[in-house]
Formats: C-alpha cells, sequence, structure tokens
C-alpha cells in the first residue's frame, strides 16, 4: 500500500511542476513589455541618441512599446534596427520581469566628405553614414568629390589613418589629386600645415615608415615649420621643399 502512495505522490509531484511551468510560461508570455534599456557597446561619443534608439524600438513594434511578449519577434526587431545608417549591430534581448533591451552597435566613421555638393561620412565598412546632429568625428575631411567607382582607395587609406595612433593625430585631410587618375592622394598635416604628397597606395606602409622616420627627425631638430611639403611619392625617401 505504502508503495502505491509514493507513486502517486511522485504522479503527482510531476503534475505539479508541469502545471507550474506551464502556467508560468502563458503568464510570461502574456505578460507586457513595459520599459525599453538601450546600452551602446562602442564608447559614449553617441551618433545617435537614446531617444532615437528608443522611438526606432517603438516603431519595430508598430508604434506601442506595451505588447505581450508573444507577439515581440525579435529578428523583426533587429533587422529594422540594423537598416538605420547609424547602426552598425542591434542584439535585441527580453528580461524575464518584461523589460525589453537593445544592444546598439554604432557605425564607425573615419572620413568625412564635405564638397559642397553633399557632407556625409564614410564608415570603416565604406559605407556612406549621415552627419549627426549629436557629435561630430574627429577624422580627416576631404573636399573632392567621390565617385562611387573610385571610392575604394580613399577609403582604404582613411582607415589606415584612422588605426594608426601617429597618422589619426597628425593628418587632418586627404585629397584627390584632380587630373586623369584620382588615385592619387595629398594629405594636410595639423602641425606645420604642411601639405604630404603621398601618391597612390603602392609602398603604403614604406611611405608611412618614411613619413615616421622624417617626422622624428625634424620634431628633434625644431625644423618642421620649415617645410612646406613633404614627398613621399620616391622610393626609400623623402623629398621636401622649404617655404
Amino acid at each position: 500500500m505504502n508503495k502505491y502512495i509514493i507513486h502517486i505522490k511522485f504522479f503527482l509531484l510531476i503534475f505539479l511542476v508541469i502545471f507550474l511551468y506551464g502556467f508560468a510560461s502563458q503568464r510570461s508570455a502574456t505578460k507586457k513589455t513595459s520599459d525599453i534599456n538601450v546600452i551602446f557597446s562602442n564608447g559614449e561619443n553617441l551618433f545617435i541618441s537614446y531617444e532615437t534608439v528608443n522611438k526606432l524600438l517603438i516603431q519595430s513594434l508598430g508604434g506601442a512599446k506595451n505588447q505581450s511578449k508573444e507577439n515581440i519577434n525579435l529578428n523583426d526587431v533587429e533587422m529594422f534596427m540594423q537598416n538605420s545608417q547609424m547602426i552598425e549591430n542591434a542584439e535585441i534581448f527580453q528580461t524575464l520581469n518584461g523589460e525589453l533591451g537593445a544592444l546598439i552597435s554604432q557605425r564607425t566613421p573615419i572620413l568625412r566628405v564635405a564638397n559642397g555638393l553633399e557632407s556625409y561620412y564614410y564608415d570603416d565598412q565604406g559605407l556612406k553614414m549621415p552627419l549627426s546632429n549629436n557629435f561630430s568625428a574627429r577624422v580627416p575631411i576631404t573636399t573632392s568629390e567621390i565617385k562611387k567607382e573610385n571610392c575604394v582607395d580613399i577609403i582604404c587609406l582613411a582607415k589606415k589613418i584612422k588605426n594608426d595612433d601617429f597618422l589619426r593625430k597628425q593628418i587632418i585631410g586627404i585629397q584627390q589629386v584632380e587630373g586623369k587618375n584620382p588615385k592619387q592622394f595629398e594629405l594636410k598635416t595639423r602641425e606645420g600645415e604642411q601639405i604630404i604628397i603621398f601618391g597612390d597606395l603602392k609602398r603604403m606602409e614604406s611611405k608611412i615608415k618614411n613619413l615616421k622616420i622624417f617626422y622624428k627627425k625634424v620634431m628633434l631638430d625644431g625644423s618642421l615649420n620649415n617645410y612646406k611639403t613633404i614627398n613621399l611619392k620616391f622610393n626609400n625617401q623623402v623629398v621636401c621643399t622649404k617655404k
């Protein structure tokens, strides 16, 4: 008899666990989202504001954030968010207490185009990115008219400058040389205001190495301001003209 009682208690316990799990799942599914928690994963220099992200999230939910969890498709929300030209990646999640969370990665600008016709950034993926009312990126500026068929090289050069500590501090402008070959570049410097005649991207690493050696020398003897142009187009040498 005791054996049957034990079995009955065991099955009752299993039934109770299944019932409670189902009840909790149903309650969780019908629970409505109450708050939206936005987290930026790459710094505090916000090109897109918390308020704008909140508005985008609400738009992705059909205009109302108070929706039951079972009606929210997180993948659809993520795809909607990533259509923003300011957002590189969005991870959307829900907490047990009904909060909707968004982990946002902003796009990283590497070059600003301001040529009188239009003004925008290029990001490190080579995609156009609009200017922001919240923050201005400290990146090189070009006034050249960038055409789709010849934008690869200038983006490559801008990315190299962004990722090099010395170049990032010193280079404030990139210009395509006017003429038949748009792949020839000149750089404008911050300190000394020289024009660096860079040429094309062939031997780019060697040119940058020579430039750093040159700067190390002129910084030591204090002669940087004596020069007007710094020409890196010649192999294994730096040719300068004086002011």
